[in-house]
């Protein structure tokens, strides 16, 4: 996803003037296409995320719209102030580009697990999450990123290049893409790069199958016309259960005067893993939704 990532905004950057790429020290063998093509807009701010938000915000107030790019927790948690305080109160078109998603550089240890960067973004009221099932939506996401500009974190896969043979969707925050859609009562509903798992399980219990590759807080609001259609929804996602995807799906049944027949349940990332060190492959087995 990195590449297509990097690729789209390069693409992007031809046409637009004012798109910006800062990293975080990190991103070579990706990045060096856009640093090649436009050097003057591509900032290496060193192992100083923090710097970087802050950066990227005042860039943004002078009309740039700005990509910040890093490894998993780095640009979000130890960010969260700036992101709090000058992105999303501010409205800023800045983009936050995380790479390596739920266990994705879990060899590395807990200080790069990405199980609880959801429950932190989408506690932001102005910022959109967007997390790709497959190469198609991630295009799909930053084609409304771009034409969309604003707060926004997008959710990278590590090494992941699925390919969903299909034309690129059409993604608006809270939409639901469905894959394989037969009217059932049933249905699997996802975010982020668990579009494998998501498939075999659909093969075995025979439920549609649907993904949400963008949501936000206003969104969340919007989900129960959708919900109301089905009797059972089993969800997934590679983060842990508070504050994730299933959690978010679940709130917007809570609103005043709504009584849900719908039955959700979750499917997540144990919360055991916390501590834990190992490949990727290895703790999805052992932790990871199922």
């Amino acid at each position: 996803m990195r590449k297509i990532f990097i690729d789209q905004l390069t693409k992007a950057a031809k046409r637009n003037k004012k798109i910006v790429l800062i990293v975080g020290d990190l991103g070579y063998g990706v990045v060096e296409p856009f640093k090649e093509k436009f050097p003057k807009r591509f900032f290496n701010a060193g192992v100083a995320e923090q710097n970087m938000a802050g950066l990227a915000s005042g860039l943004a107030l002078e009309g740039f719209h700005v990509f910040i790019y890093s490894i998993a927790n780095f640009p979000t948690f130890r960010c969260a102030e700036q992101i709090r305080n000058d992105i999303d109160y501010h409205n800023l078109s800045v983009t936050i580009v995380s790479v390596g998603s739920g266990l994705g550089y879990a060899h590395l240890g807990y200080s790069h697990h990405a199980i609880q960067d959801y429950a932190l973004l989408r506690s932001f009221p102005r910022t959109n999450i967007s997390a790709p099932a497959n190469n198609q939506e991630l295009k799909g996401c930053i084609k409304y990123i771009l034409k969309n500009p604003g707060p926004s974190y997008l959710r990278l896969d590590k090494s992941s290049e699925i390919n969903s043979n299909r034309d690129i969707p059409d993604i608006k925050p809270g939409k639901w893409i469905f894959y394989k859609r037969k009217n059932q009562k049933n249905i699997i509903l996802s975010t982020g790069s668990v579009f494998k798992t998501c498939e075999e399980v659909q093969k075995k219990i025979n439920y549609d199958y649907a993904t949400i590759p963008m949501w936000s807080m206003k969104s969340k609001k919007n989900q129960l016309r959708m919900i109301k259609k089905y009797k059972k929804i089993l969800t997934f996602e590679n983060h842990l259960q508070d504050g994730g995807f299933g959690s978010w799906l679940s709130e917007s049944t809570l609103q005043k005067n709504f009584q849900i027949k719908t039955k959700i349940n979750s499917r997540y990332i144990d919360q055991k893993v916390i501590g834990q060190v190992g490949s990727e492959k290895y703790l999805n087995k052992k932790y990871g939704p199922k």
